[in-house]
């Protein structure tokens, strides 16, 4: 058995969590009963994924996307109320880390989704150094990536860019990060890999020539949750499982 809090702290430590301006609270999100012998981890605190953690008897739920985002209603109706009764009258804790697990160098999304796709991480860029940049072990094509990205991930990519394009060096952050794509650019790359896209981006992958590829926002992001499951598993002899609730976008 391990203290709920003595779990969260280690994890807030271990993510610099009090070291990044985020768009909501990082750590103990919900609190539920004291100790914790099983961790369920998704990517979002959705109804689903509360049903799924209850069902596997979890005592907590890691998630990257929890809840109170910066400018939502405060007010606990709807969603929100049937969500945190979840939670409450199953007296269980929810864990939320947004941008510090986006940046961790060894768990977080961006390390472990370029461990995903083979790129070698040469250094990181963005705002609070949440997207990296490396490259390939030797330059593929544009439609190839393509294939191996929807192989991976299990998701058929979005690419804008000659199919036949060379690719050596890359850039990628897990996610909504399309307007990095500008700053992206600027490090010399052939291609971005994100989560999403907008539409202004396409104009600025054409004009530029640097291909970006939009491999889905829940698909780039189910692999930093997982390895900080795994490792708080490991540290306090916990069980921990991974649920992942299917999510096209």
């Amino acid at each position: 058995m391990t203290n709920l809090f003595e779990l969260v702290h280690y994890t807030g430590q271990l993510l610099n969590a009090e070291g990044f301006r985020d768009y909501c609270p990082n750590g103990l999100q919900v609190e539920g009963r004291p100790v914790v012998n099983k961790i369920v981890s998704g990517v979002t605190a959705s109804q689903e994924l509360l049903q799924a953690a209850i069902a596997a008897n979890a005592d907590a739920i890691l998630v990257h996307h929890g809840y109170f985002w910066r400018n939502e209603s405060h007010q606990v109706t709807g969603i929100k109320r049937k969500r945190l009764g979840l939670l409450i009258n199953n007296d269980i804790s929810l864990i939320a880390y947004h941008l510090p697990l986006d940046a961790h160098p060894e768990l977080g999304n961006n390390a472990q989704l370029g461990k995903q796709l083979g790129f070698e991480l040469e250094g990181w860029f963005g705002e609070q150094n949440i997207a990296a940049v490396g490259s390939l072990k030797k330059p593929r094509s544009l439609g190839s990536i393509s294939e191996s990205i929807a192989e991976k991930l299990g998701r058929i990519p979005l690419s804008i860019g000659d199919v036949s394009k060379q690719i050596q060096r890359v850039a990628w952050c897990s996610g909504g990060a399309q307007d990095y794509f500008a700053e992206a650019i600027a490090q010399g790359i052939d291609a971005f890999i994100t989560g999403e896209i907008s539409e202004h981006t396409v104009h600025l992958a054409r004009e530029t020539g640097v291909a970006f590829i939009s491999a889905g926002h829940h698909a780039t992001e189910r692999y930093g949750v997982q390895a900080l499951g795994k490792h708080l598993a490991k540290q306090f002899d916990l069980e921990h499982q991974f649920i992942d609730i299917n999510n096209p976008v």
